[in-house]
């Protein structure tokens, strides 16, 4: 059995429920009958998401957004609205291969959530079957390369503002990336979150090196959430890009794919960097990738207690990352 992802966002629903969404997207001839037509995809933390099999036997997948009643980072709110939003300026405007959107409800009728259903990608989670052994080494340097190169394209897209896709937006990047950091620590005290720092000490490290912050000044899609575990694979070719909600206009430097140049648990991101096109970093740009590494651990820290988890696996993981973090901006976690 599937070890499932637990987390208290997870907006499960019944066969009843599922049907009635089922027939709202495809009609009632290709609704399925019977309980046994929706398996759960377990390796996301945030949305629930079924492979669902209708009637005819064609697949496709639903998403659901939290519970309306399910407190979440201030950068989650509406978040599935968003990923609408990135999907259809990713078909627009690049050829980067993402799953066709078959129906969207933000009625909340059905359920107390956003949801919508798009079509199933038959082939492989490229970061699992990495991780799995089930692919050569030579396969997953080509496809390393291929994300980097496919990332590049989505940072192509340019924005009317800096910060959320969907507003509300700033002139610059400084204001924009200082009020990401500042939402995410205002929610993590809101709930008291133990981060290991002062957060006025991650206030203080932001206003030392926000000028670098400076040197981007053309607002870029920014995918954010860009992983090997949110990649298709089949044939050796990366066939589909997955999870598109958390995308901004910002600098392209603060992918995922370039996290492992700060922290190196995150995995060696050479080859995803020679996709790109990109070599060695600038002083300000290597002191700007560190200032988003230092977003993100703050994140990991914070976001497990919205998610309600029950062991502090991913709580210490994300403690240590920015103790490793602060320590390259000068700061002795011995000291605090």
């Amino acid at each position: 059995m599937k070890a499932v992802t637990e987390s208290i966002t997870k907006n499960r629903q019944s066969p009843r429920t599922l049907r009635a969404m089922i027939e709202r997207a495809y009609g009632i001839a290709r609704t399925p009958e019977g309980d046994d037509f929706a398996e759960e995809i377990t390796h996301g933390w945030f949305n629930v998401a079924y492979r669902i099999r209708l009637r005819d036997g064609r697949q496709a997948v639903l998403k659901i957004a939290p519970p309306a009643d399910v407190a979440v980072l201030t950068r989650e709110h509406d978040m599935m609205r968003t990923e609408l939003a990135a999907m259809s300026l990713v078909r627009d405007h690049t050829e980067v291969p993402i799953p066709r959107v078959d129906h969207a409800d933000l009625s909340r009728e059905l359920v107390d959530a956003d949801y919508f259903f798009m079509a199933y990608v038959d082939a492989d989670n490229f970061g699992l079957a990495t991780a799995a052994g089930r692919l050569s080494d030579e396969v997953v340097i080509a496809a390393g390369r291929q994300l980097g190169a496919l990332n590049r394209e989505l940072n192509s897209i340019v924005g009317p503002h800096f910060g959320p896709l969907r507003g509300p937006g700033s002139p610059t990047w400084r204001a924009a990336f200082g009020q990401m950091i500042e939402d995410t620590l205002l929610d993590g005290a809101r709930v008291n979150v133990d981060i290991g720092w002062s957060y006025d000490e991650i206030r203080a490290v932001l206003a030392e090196n926000a000028s670098a912050l400076d040197e981007v000044t053309e607002p870029r899609f920014v995918e954010l959430d860009l992983w090997t575990k949110n990649s298709m694979i089949k044939d050796g070719q990366i066939v589909a890009i997955l999870d598109h909600e958390r995308a901004v206009y910002g600098d392209p430097l603060m992918e995922a794919g370039f996290t492992g140049i700060d922290l190196p648990v995150f995995g060696d991101p050479t080859d995803f960097m020679a996709g790109y096109g990109i070599g060695e970093l600038s002083t300000p740009q290597r002191v700007r990738r560190r200032l988003y590494s230092l977003y993100l651990a703050v994140i990991m820290v914070v976001e497990t207690r919205y998610r309600g988890h029950q062991d502090t696996a991913t709580y210490d993981f994300g403690r240590e990352q920015l103790d490793l973090l602060m320590a390259q901006f000068g700061r002795d976690p011995e000291a605090r």
